[in-house]
């Protein structure tokens, strides 16, 4: 039995993360209304769902963004341009803001009812918060997929230890989706013993460590040296994961990108320690040792800047002016 009948639209779909993404959708019962929107045609990858006897379940295709969101309730988009070698998140920036000024636009227009929205596209930080801006949507409708970097730390945390990856816990990364994001070890335990024992012994020498943060930090450019192409199947997964948790499925497992504005970080989308359920995001500021939380500062100072950037590049006005746009804001 499905959890929601209310419309999922899957923004992107006609490429290799939004087809997993449909495909993982099915898998897991999670709607039966479910619509593929790109624009280039995603009927190919509709049809090949149907064919593969998904019951129960209406798929439809279209390249028209009226038709697509017309009643949405929950939406998915990595309808991007893809990350390819030699390039970072930021390189992203220009082009992929103004697709996700579009994309809040046509939320605005065509369901501002929906439920929850999620932005995968990169850089997701900022297409998130250009999304958010631009749809008028509240702070808790809108997130981003940021638990990769969390996941990554996890696995090298538990090939280095040779355990399981259920055995690493307290695992997390915060602040930017990309290479200045903020390490979190101070909380992590490998199979009951603390890793903050373990660093600096023989066992786990102090200058690993920093080597495995910093290729954590690059984790999506190794994919695209592995495989010769940005990734496809964990943004999939991770994020059917997150749109099952706000439909009132299972709750999602790592740290998301949410809208901050507080005393501290103000106007920004950045990853913190969440909550995502039926509610949408809540989040509080994650606490480390000094050094976590420099390093948080930086990674917000580094998204300020870009967010500044957009500015100067009139894809947003200046943050005095976003009450007018989106009064939420």
């Amino acid at each position: 039995m499905a959890l929601t009948n209310d419309k999922l639209v899957i923004v992107g779909a006609a490429g290799m993360i939004g087809s997993n993404m449909v495909q993982t959708a099915l898998t897991m019962g999670l709607t039966t209304n479910i619509c593929l929107y790109d624009v280039f045609s995603p009927e190919g990858v509709a049809e090949e769902m149907r064919q593969s006897g998904f019951n129960d379940v209406n798929i439809t295709a279209t390249t028209d963004a009226k038709e697509a969101f017309t009643g949405a309730k929950y939406i998915i988009s990595s309808g991007g341009a893809p990350r390819k070698a030699g390039m970072t998140r930021e390189d992203l920036l220009k082009g992929n803001c103004e697709i996700a000024e579009g994309l809040g636009k046509d939320i605005k227009n065509y369901c501002p009812d929906v439920k929850h929205v999620i932005i995968i596209f990169n850089p997701a930080d900022l297409t998130g918060l250009v999304t958010l801006l631009y749809s008028g949507l509240k702070p808790n409708q809108v997130t981003t997929l940021a638990a990769l970097d969390t996941t990554r730390l996890q696995s090298a945390l538990a090939k280095k230890f040779n355990v399981m990856r259920n055995e690493i816990t307290g695992c997390a990364t915060y602040g930017g989706h990309g290479e200045q994001m903020a390490v979190f070890g101070s909380h992590v335990e490998i199979a009951g013993r603390k890793l903050t024992d373990i660093i600096g012994t023989d066992e786990f020498p102090a200058e690993e460590w920093e080597q495995m943060k910093t290729d954590v930090t690059k984790g999506g450019a190794k994919i695209i040296e592995l495989r010769g192409r940005s990734s496809f199947q964990s943004p999939a997964q991770m994020s059917i994961e997150m749109i099952r948790s706000v439909m009132g499925g299972e709750k999602f497992r790592f740290p998301v990108g949410t809208y901050v504005s507080n005393d501290k970080y103000n106007h920004i989308m950045m990853a913190m320690d969440t909550v995502l359920d039926e509610n949408g995001a809540t989040y509080k500021v994650p606490q480390g040792t000094p050094e976590e939380n420099a390093k948080l500062d930086a990674s917000y100072e580094h998204l300020c800047h870009m967010r500044d950037e957009l500015v100067e590049l009139n894809i947003v006005p200046p943050i005095s002016e976003w009450n007018k746009i989106n009064p939420n804001l």
